[in-house]
């Protein structure tokens, strides 16, 4: 039989005793945090690499078929109004004698009010035109390492400022023309700001979507950051 004494003596010798499990277990549990927060950090270098070769820091345009866009959006309201002008031209006109009533046209229009319908309808497809090539070259974004910056206007130059600690969400949207032309529009809602937020027109919807997931990523680490 062995004696107490001895395993004792043993023991303060520093012979090593039967594994508890708790050690092992501790260590088990610091060792997956380290991989884990080490595949954490490598994913958000890789991350970081690639948005810096692809988006932060450069200064980018519109894809140039936004143009189309804008311009066909304004021609729904040229229509509208070359309407209303045509109405008014058409019952107001035979007071001043500028037309007949009841006119040869269906409905008793005359052919003069069809042309100055149409007369308005080409002056505001023309100025609307030109509003798009105009804007269309005063527009640029650009995704910088703490926000994004965007400047734009025709008559009256606005750039505006979002950093990413603000940012609430982002919308990736697409209406029926936009479709059509394959293109979409990314919103940006930010804390504490009136309104539909930052937008930015005009991009391919594969450049929306990786703009989405960059803005995203850099807004949570923004997040981050500003809590620590």
């Amino acid at each position: 039989m062995s004696d107490p004494a001895d395993s004792a003596e043993s023991d303060a010798d520093g012979t090593p005793s039967e594994p508890t499990g708790e050690s092992d277990a501790s260590t088990d549990a610091a060792t997956s945090e380290d991989r884990s927060v080490g595949t954490s950090a490598a994913t958000v270098e890789e991350l970081d690499e690639e948005l810096v070769e692809e988006t932060v820091g450069e200064l980018r345009r519109l894809d140039p078929r936004v143009r189309l866009y804008w311009v066909a959006s304004r021609l729904f309201g040229g229509v509208f109004l070359a309407g209303l002008v045509a109405l008014g031209f058409q019952f107001a006109g035979p007071e001043f004698g500028l037309v007949e009533t009841p006119g040869g046209l269906p409905f008793g229009f005359a052919g003069r009010t069809v042309l100055v319908g149409v007369a308005v309808f080409l002056v505001f497809g023309g100025i609307a035109a030109l509003h798009a090539v105009l804007y269309y070259r005063s527009w640029r974004y650009e995704v910088r390492e703490d926000s994004l910056y965007l400047t734009r206007g025709v008559f009256t130059r606005v750039q505006t400022v979002a950093p990413y600690v603000r940012v609430q969400h982002i919308d990736a949207r697409r209406g029926p023309v936009e479709r059509v032309l394959g293109l979409s529009t990314l919103v940006v809602y930010t804390a504490g700001s009136r309104g539909a937020d930052v937008t930015v027109p005009g991009l391919t919807d594969d450049r929306a979507d990786e703009l989405q997931t960059a803005l995203k990523r850099l807004a949570i680490e923004s997040e981050e950051e500003d809590a620590v």
